[in-house]
């Protein structure tokens, strides 16, 4: 007799996170020499190569535990942002910063967790493993903001509100004045949390990677603003993305019980190398958010070229619909762009079955997908 298994109900009714395809997966099962991955948003450059110096340096100490706190990388991202090294928190990736922020704030059965949809799944996901109830308004229909639908759903039992800046999927970025003044209108107790993963991008116009930093970016307002925390992450401008490098900036009175709760050495030695490392490669990071910059609009053109609807982006991403006529579209589109080994995400899991995000690549890897596309199309 089969001994049955005991789960809390919120573990037995999850949906866990869906990631992108590997390289891998699609070789092995379709046969294809020449796989293009842009599904996953990853840097179109790859790794920092200090960053690269840094982990080989680093190899003979992995049989060491990382220092506490890993207060060095912790002081350096303070000085980089101008912030006290005690306002920032670090994290396995930002969605373990994501998951600390819900288990240390909301009260399971009594408060709530507020944000749009679609979003990112993380929020959804461990809101409901921590038994939290997750509010979600919907955005208008040019997957623009619509802040009163949204102060609509919070009351005194809100904990949080999730907003992503620039948005995921759609690339949208609302102004930092919208951003403050929500944050003012929230009721006392509740925490806006910003989640800029990829502000670096849309900050970033001709040349200067600070260009548009108070336009969009609520880091220069931080420290008037007591109910904000501002995620960040190396995965993106900074190429760690498998070494899952997070971190977040808040007010040191919630950083301090972050910290405490946060599982010891979650970032490890080889991550913090790494991180201390890309954080003084500025060349790099200039060069990703160029090359983004560049291939953003190469493949708009070339989207729209052969006949999908493209929404603006500020992030190193696109969302896009084929053409209503188009021979092939949703799960068909998705499924012939994998056999012919072009990676994309298609947007089912966002409830967006017809859409789709491509991330920027290098050139070669945006024009064979254009070119394999248009094909289809």
């Amino acid at each position: 007799m089969q001994r049955k298994i005991f789960v809390r109900p919120a573990v037995e009714a999850l949906e866990a996170y869906s990631p992108g395809l590997s390289i891998t997966e699609i070789r092995e099962r379709y046969g294809v020499d020449r796989v293009v991955k842009l599904a996953s948003n990853e840097n179109p450059l790859g790794v920092s190569p200090g960053a690269l110096a840094a982990l080989e340096r680093a190899f003979g100490s992995v049989f060491r535990y990382p220092q506490s706190g890993s207060p060095r990388l912790a002081g350096a991202i303070a000085a980089r942002h101008g912030v006290s090294p005690d306002c920032v928190v670090l994290g396995n990736g930002s969605d373990e910063i994501i998951d600390l922020l819900i288990r240390c704030l909301a009260e399971p059965g009594w408060h709530n967790v507020v944000t749009f949809k679609p979003c990112f799944s993380i929020y959804g996901i461990q809101s409901g493993l921590c038994g939290v109830e997750l509010r979600a308004a919907p955005l208008r229909e040019d997957f623009t903001f619509d802040w009163e639908a949204l102060l609509e759903l919070v009351d005194e039992r809100t904990s949080l509100v999730f907003v992503t800046s620039p948005d995921n999927p759609s690339g949208y970025c609302p102004p930092a004045r919208e951003l403050a003044a929500l944050s003012a209108r929230l009721p006392e107790g509740a925490i806006l949390a910003l989640d800029e993963a990829y502000m670096d991008f849309a900050a970033y116009e001709d040349g200067d990677p600070e260009a548009r930093l108070a336009e969009y970016s609520m880091l220069p307002r931080f420290k008037e603003l007591r109910n904000i925390v501002i995620l960040r992450t190396f995965s993106k401008s900074y190429g760690l993305a498998g070494l899952r490098l997070g971190y977040a900036m808040m007010p040191e009175d919630l950083a301090v019980y972050l910290n405490r709760a946060r599982l010891p050495f979650s970032v490890n030695i080889l991550a913090e190398a790494a991180g201390l490392a890309a954080l003084e490669d500025e060349d790099f990071r200039l060069a990703t958010m160029k090359a983004v910059e560049e291939g953003r609009k190469q493949l708009q053109w070339g989207l729209e070229d052969s006949g999908c609807r493209v929404w603006p982006s500020r992030a190193n991403f696109l969302m896009f619909a084929p053409p209503v006529k188009a021979k092939l579209g949703g799960a068909d589109l998705f499924e012939a762009l994998l056999r012919r080994g072009v990676i994309v995400r298609g947007l089912k899991g966002y409830d967006l079955p017809e859409f789709f995000r491509v991330s920027v690549g290098r050139m070669d890897e945006n024009l064979f997908f254009l070119d394999v596309l248009r094909e289809l199309l």
